[in-house]
């Protein structure tokens, strides 16, 4: 199994003077699920080497089991520090492709063509294309091969208004992820905030926050 894991290269978090990137257990927990089971991984981003880590996830309450084993884990580490420029991938070769969340990938790789490109050749090729909590905003532009937009008709979920709310962040991302995942005809569903929620609709898989990584990696895994 060669599965290709993409993170963001963003770290600004709009106009507010803070730092984002990705969050820390969504690449960590997915990383270990797809480690564990003999997978070979390959780590991407627009930017290539050390994707930005968004400080708030690498906080003491947002510790888990999977970002402890991170931490102690010099390979690990050295393999994220020297990610792929994602312009230099393609889809072949891989057998499925997972996007890690944090705020960052709603500027960046929401945008990037690479990143949309690669969407579009996974889906093309009914391989599994999975995402969670903010990077299933990476779908606003991918289209299916029908030519609709890549969730339109299909089960997914993401972040919600309510815990974007909750991180009185609404009002400072570029767009909300459940908002544009409804706008781009998806049929999206959401469990408790903060708690586990994933949907799979064929080949894509969605998890809605940190707390449904691993569970998301393990069903994209399913699909393998």
């Amino acid at each position: 199994m060669k599965i290709l894991m993409v993170l963001t290269s963003h770290d600004k978090l709009g106009d507010t003077g803070n730092r984002t990137g990705f969050w820390l257990e969504e690449f960590a927990a997915p990383y270990y699920v797809f480690k564990d089971a003999g997978a070979e991984i390959t780590l991407a981003s627009p930017k290539g080497g050390q994707p930005p880590l968004d400080p708030a996830s690498d906080s003491d309450d947002a510790g888990t089991e999977a970002t402890r084993r991170f931490k102690a884990d010099d390979a690990a580490q050295k393999h994220l520090a020297s990610s792929e420029v994602l312009s230099s991938v393609s889809a072949e070769g891989f057998d499925a492709i997972f996007f890690p969340g944090g705020h960052g990938p709603l500027w960046d790789l929401a945008e990037d063509k690479d990143a949309i490109a690669l969407i579009e050749a996974f889906a093309a090729r009914d391989r599994p294309v999975g995402a969670v909590c903010h990077a299933p905003g990476v779908f606003r532009h991918p289209k299916g091969p029908d030519g609709k937009p890549l969730v339109s008709g299909r089960t997914v979920t993401g972040f919600t208004n309510s815990e974007e709310e909750g991180v009185g962040l609404t009002d400072v991302v570029p767009f909300l992820v459940e908002d544009m995942l409804k706008s781009n005809g998806g049929q999206y569903r959401k469990g408790e905030d903060w708690a586990s929620f994933v949907v799979i609709d064929g080949k894509l898989v969605t998890g809605q926050n940190p707390a449904s990584s691993e569970e998301a990696a393990r069903k994209l895994l399913s699909l393998l």
